[in-house]
C-alpha cells in the first residue's frame, strides 16, 4: 500500500480497523467541507471497498458522542428496513468496528478515525441533474426522518451545539462583525446590511420549537443532495450518508438545506450571482417528493411553514458563511481565497429571490 502523502496518523487507523482482509489500496476522496476522506480497497473473499475518514475534532469536539449517535440511529434504521423486508446493507451506512469492538479510533496524535463499509455502485451528484432525480432525493431525505419518528431524538448528543439556531448564528455573527479579526468589515458591508436587515426574522421556527408549536424530531441537518447515494440506474434514493449532524431538530430545516443547495441554478460558491436563481420546477419537484415520502407524518404548522423553512436556512448558512469569511477562514474548507464570500453571496441572493416569489408569506 502507498499514499501520495504522508500520512501516519492514517497509518495507524488502517492497522486498527477490522478489516475482513488486507488493505491493498488507499485513495484520497476529496468531497465534503469538513472531514478528510480516504476509500480503501481490502482484498478478501471478496475484495471490498471501505471509507475510511478523519473525524474533525475541531468542529466535532466529542467524536465519542458523534459516533454514539451514529450507531444508534444507523441501528435503528437498519431495523426498520429489516422489517419492510429491505437490504438494510444498501440503504443504511455500516459503521466497521475497531479490532477491540469500538466505534471509532482516536490515534497517537489526538486525530480521530473511523471507518464505513463502502456502498458500490451508487452516484453522488454535485448539482441537480433533473427534477425527477431531485424528487426522489427528496423521498429518500423524508423516508429518513419518518422512519425515525419514533426514535427518541432527546437521547441524542448534540454534535454541533445550536447548529440551526438561527437566532444564536445571528449573535455569533455579530460578534465576529466587532471583533473583525481578520479586518475584513469594509470589505462586506453590503452583506452585513443584508443580513441585519433580516435579523428579527431569525427566531420564527425555532421560537415556535420552543413554544411547542413545532415538533422536534430526528433531523439530518445537513441534507445536501451530495449527501444522498442515488442509484445510477433507476436514479431512485439509496442511502443517506454524513450523519454527523444526525441530532435533535426541526424537519422544516432539513427540507429548507435541501431547498437552497439543490434548487440553486448555479454551485454553492459561484462567483457570477447573474448565475444563481431559484430553479421553481426544482423547488416543486423537491417539495412533490418530500411531501409524499413525510406523508401524515408532517404536521399541518410544519406544512405551512416549508417556505420559511427554506428561506431561513438559506439566510443562515448565508450568516455562517459570512461569519467564517470575517473570522479569517476557520470553519469550512477553502481552496482558494474569498470562497466563503462566494458562498455567502450566493445564498443572500437566492434568500433575495426566495423572498420575491413566497411573497407575502416570507415577508
Amino acid at each position: 500500500m502507498a499514499l501520495s502523502d504522508e500520512s501516519p496518523s492514517l497509518q495507524e487507523a488502517l492497522t486498527v480497523f477490522d478489516f475482513p482482509g488486507t488493505v491493498a489500496s488507499v485513495t484520497r476522496y476529496d468531497a465534503g467541507h469538513i472531514n478528510e476522506s480516504y476509500k480503501v480497497l481490502v482484498h478478501g473473499h471478496p475484495d471490498t471497498y471501505f471509507m475510511v475518514q478523519r473525524i474533525n475534532t475541531h468542529v466535532f469536539h466529542d467524536p465519542a458522542g458523534l459516533m454514539a449517535n451514529v450507531v444508534a440511529v444507523t441501528d435503528y434504521l437498519r431495523q426498520q428496513y429489516e422489517a419492510l423486508s429491505e437490504d438494510p446493507t444498501r440503504r443504511v451506512l455500516k459503521v466497521l468496528p475497531t479490532k477491540p469492538g469500538q466505534s471509532f479510533h482516536l490515534c497517537s496524535d489526538g486525530s480521530a478515525w473511523r471507518a464505513y463499509w463502502f456502498i458500490e455502485n451508487t452516484v453522488c451528484y454535485q448539482s441537480t441533474p433533473t427534477p425527477d432525480v431531485f424528487a426522489a432525493a427528496a423521498r429518500g431525505f423524508g423516508e429518513f426522518t419518518r422512519l425515525l419518528d419514533d426514535f427518541p431524538a432527546n437521547s441524542l448528543y448534540e454534535t454541533i451545539p445550536f447548529f440551526h439556531d438561527t437566532r444564536v448564528r445571528f449573535k455569533t455573527f455579530e460578534q465576529a462583525v466587532a471583533e473583525d479579526q481578520a479586518s475584513r468589515v469594509k470589505q462586506v458591508t453590503a452583506e452585513i446590511d443584508f443580513a441585519r436587515a433580516r435579523a428579527d426574522q431569525a427566531g420564527l421556527l425555532m421560537d415556535q420549537l420552543d413554544q411547542g408549536l413545532l415538533p422536534l424530531r430526528v433531523t439530518h441537518n445537513d441534507t445536501k443532495l451530495n449527501n444522498i447515494l442515488m442509484d445510477p440506474g433507476n436514479h431512485q434514493a439509496v442511502c443517506v450518508v454524513d450523519l454527523d449532524t444526525v441530532m435533535p431538530g426541526l424537519a422544516l430545516h432539513d427540507y429548507g438545506d435541501a431547498i437552497r443547495f439543490g434548487a440553486s441554478t448555479a454551485a454553492e460558491d459561484e462567483p457570477d450571482l447573474d448565475l444563481v436563481h431559484l430553479d421553481l420546477p426544482l423547488f416543486d419537484a423537491y417539495t412533490s417528493g418530500y411531501l409524499e415520502a413525510m406523508g401524515d407524518s408532517l404536521t399541518d404548522n410544519e406544512r405551512q411553514h416549508l417556505p420559511w423553512g427554506a428561506k431561513l436556512i438559506t439566510l443562515e448558512c448565508g450568516v455562517r458563511f459570512l461569519t467564517d469569511y470575517l473570522q479569517g477562514d476557520t470553519y469550512f474548507r477553502i481552496k482558494r481565497p474569498n470562497q466563503n464570500l462566494d458562498r455567502c453571496r450566493t445564498q443572500f441572493k437566492l434568500v433575495s429571490e426566495m423572498e420575491e416569489l413566497f411573497d407575502p408569506l416570507a415577508t
